[in-house]
């Protein structure tokens, strides 16, 4: 089984505006994938239990079928850090409670999951531990997200260069256009081209009409998928 853990530079960097197209690229390639989104705050009820519409998306890219709660087992109503969410709640989040997780939607018929962060890289899961530490438990490799905007250069340099202090292995960097307006768009792309360590995967183009990715050849190696 092929697993990646996708991260982003903060909030609205576009995890799963990514995810869910990667998602739909394995799809494409005959591939049977999953997303995973292990936390989710910012939510409503909807059939008889609270769901986000970032976990429902991957779950619509998705090319296997799973239960909600499988694709999202820690989910909360208010749109605040979860740890704190599962606080109000009186939940301990813990590494070893997403590994469980984790663990029971492996039993799935997949050769692919997406495993999408909350927040940034950086995302406290209780008051010691924090969900970069179950990605490197896990030893996922990561792809992380860009989202293309004034403030970009710092978050992705701050973000790449905490990763490497903790050993994680990122295999590259997706740029999301979510700012149309960005001054310097271009002359931005090509200072992170250069001062990131890892490749450029793909462009993500803003766009109010059907979501495009452009596919660099790196990504197609990195998801073992013929071009």
């Amino acid at each position: 089984m092929n697993e990646f853990f996708v991260t982003g530079t903060d909030t609205d960097a576009g995890k799963t505006h990514v995810s869910c197209l990667l998602l739909k690229l394995l799809a494409q390639h005959k591939k049977r994938a999953l997303g995973f989104k292990p936390l989710a705050a910012g939510a409503e009820y909807a059939f008889g239990e609270l769901v986000n519409e970032d976990a429902l998306a991957l779950m619509e890219s998705a090319s296997v079928s799973a239960f909600y709660k499988e694709v999202n087992p820690f989910v909360f109503a208010p749109p605040i850090a979860p740890h704190i969410a599962a606080a109000k709640v009186n939940e301990l989040l813990s590494v070893e409670k997403i590994s469980q997780a984790y663990s029971q939607l492996k039993q799935k018929d997949t050769d692919y999951i997406l495993t999408e962060g909350a927040g940034g890289w950086a995302l406290p899961i209780n008051d010691d531990e924090y969900l970069y530490d179950w990605v490197k438990a896990q030893q996922l490799p990561v792809i992380l997200v860009v989202g293309m905007k004034l403030g970009c250069l710092n978050h992705a340099f701050l973000t790449a260069a905490h990763m490497r202090a903790l050993g994680v292995n990122c295999v590259g960097w997706v740029a999301n256009e979510v700012d149309p307006n960005m001054a310097e768009y271009d002359a931005n792309l090509k200072s992170l081209q250069q001062r990131l360590p890892f490749p450029l995967l793909a462009i993500s183009p803003y766009s109010t009409g059907t979501p495009k990715l452009k596919i660099y050849q790196t990504l197609l190696d990195i998801l073992k998928l013929r071009p």
